[in-house]
């Protein structure tokens, strides 16, 4: 999870993520921020983020995040 808080921060370092923060219910990444945050993931952790997950329940927060991203890696 590390690496992943380490994207977050690359994309929005004024956020404390380590915090449970909503990510999308109080607006703190926009859709741009998404769409450059779903490039990082799938470079980063070699997966492939398809339309059906861009969901607030994926992306609110750090958690819903990882567990996203650990579910993709393992359907790879």
């Amino acid at each position: 999870m590390d690496k992943l808080i380490e994207v977050l921060n690359d994309i929005d370092d004024s956020i404390d993520y380590e915090n449970e923060v909503a990510l999308i219910d109080d607006h703190l990444l926009d859709s741009f921020g998404i769409i450059s945050l779903v490039g990082e993931l799938e470079d980063v952790f070699d997966i492939s983020i398809g339309a059906e997950e861009m969901t607030a329940e994926n992306f609110n927060n750090v958690e819903s995040l990882w567990k996203m991203i650990q579910r993709l890696q393992e359907e790879a």
